[in-house]
């Protein structure tokens, strides 16, 4: 079903495809909705009719059809827990603290399907703090995001990220392992934040706060900067991207374990989606998490695609953290299965 070409990011609703741009250079005026990939491609489309406090998520339109039968995964339990092992070997070795291990599913997507649909499911059975769908076909963006957590946000100059490391079944199930990740990844986003802040700006506004999301309890933090002048999108996103509490740390021996062990690219997973508004110098980047995208299979069959993850450290369990993948991803595709009427519901 050919997309009607709206960006709707809570109670923001933008409309009027006027510009198309894989640089993030033109991010100069404008409003822009944005998906940067987490191997780092952005697509950026400016729209002219924005409305803000539209009132929450869109009635009507077509009805969600559900996915019958299983996901495939990019990885598979016996793989998932062989890569953890060589992680913790990783770690061991000391050239690495900490690494995210991802893995995507899919499923074969109807070609009526309507991703605006699949975000209007999701906003009533998942509300996010970071919602957002796109349904923008002449950019080949179809996206349905449920993320809690926040890459960037920015008022002014003032830029702000709200890492998330640790996840739980309920508010009182965190392990040390948790508190001490969150900590190891607040270190790494005030390193990411400094090169673009004004020297003595970057602080930790809150550390390891729980927060209680829909099926799970997360620990989040808080950490911001006032930028430097000359600070522009191409400066930040050079120094943050792609985002800490999805990769690693250290950041670039964490993402060469990645390549490593994961087979498939992320995509619009663990990247950025979101908005920018270069006229008022505001912006919310939410991390891809709780994401999905329609895409197209090699063989040209229409896929849906949805990511999860674990943070993997030498205190993992490799049983422990699969199970944590299969948690983060069973309420969003036991929504993403069932048609509107809750006839079908899969798990991964």
């Amino acid at each position: 079903m050919l997309g009607v070409s709206e960006a709707r990011f809570g109670s923001v609703l933008a409309r009027g495809v006027e510009a198309v741009t894989h640089d993030v250079a033109d991010l100069r005026s404008g409003f822009w909705a944005v998906v940067l990939t987490f191997e780092g491609r952005l697509t950026a489309v400016r729209l002219g009719e924005v409305e803000r406090g539209a009132g929450g998520t869109a009635s009507g339109g077509p009805r969600w059809p559900g996915l019958a039968g299983a996901w495939r995964s990019s990885l598979d339990e016996a793989a998932y827990v062989a890569g953890v092992e060589e992680i913790r070997r990783r770690v061991a070795a000391g050239t690495v603290y900490q690494v995210n291990l991802c893995r995507v599913l899919e499923h074969d997507l109807p070609p009526d399907a309507s991703v605006a649909a699949l975000g209007r499911r999701l906003a009533a059975g998942n509300p996010a703090p970071y919602a957002a769908t796109l349904d923008l076909p002449e950019a080949g963006l179809e996206v349905a995001c449920a993320s809690p957590e926040a890459f960037l946000v920015r008022r002014g100059d003032r830029l702000t990220s709200g890492p998330i490391k640790g996840t739980a079944s309920r508010r009182d199930g965190f392990a040390g392992k948790d508190y001490a990740e969150n900590v190891m990844i607040v270190d790494l986003v005030r390193n990411d934040l400094a090169p673009v802040s004004r020297p003595g700006t970057v602080a930790v506004d809150a550390l390891c706060r729980v927060e209680e999301h829909p099926g799970l309890a997360h620990l989040v933090s808080e950490v911001s900067g006032t930028l430097r002048e000359g600070a522009g999108w191409p400066e930040v996103l050079a120094a943050t991207f792609p985002p800490g509490s999805v990769s690693g740390a250290p950041k670039h021996t964490a993402l060469e374990a990645i390549r490593d062990l994961e087979p498939v690219p992320r995509g619009p997973y663990c990247g950025a989606v979101g908005w920018v508004d270069a006229d008022r110098d505001e912006a919310v980047l939410a991390v891809g998490i709780r994401t999905f995208w329609a895409d197209r299979a090699d063989d040209g069959r229409r896929v849906l695609r949805f990511g999860t993850g674990a943070g993997i450290t030498w205190g993992s369990s490799a049983q422990g953290e699969w199970h944590e993948t299969e948690l983060k991803a069973a309420r969003l595709v036991g929504l993403a299965s069932a048609a509107d009427d809750g006839s079908a519901t899969v798990s991964p």
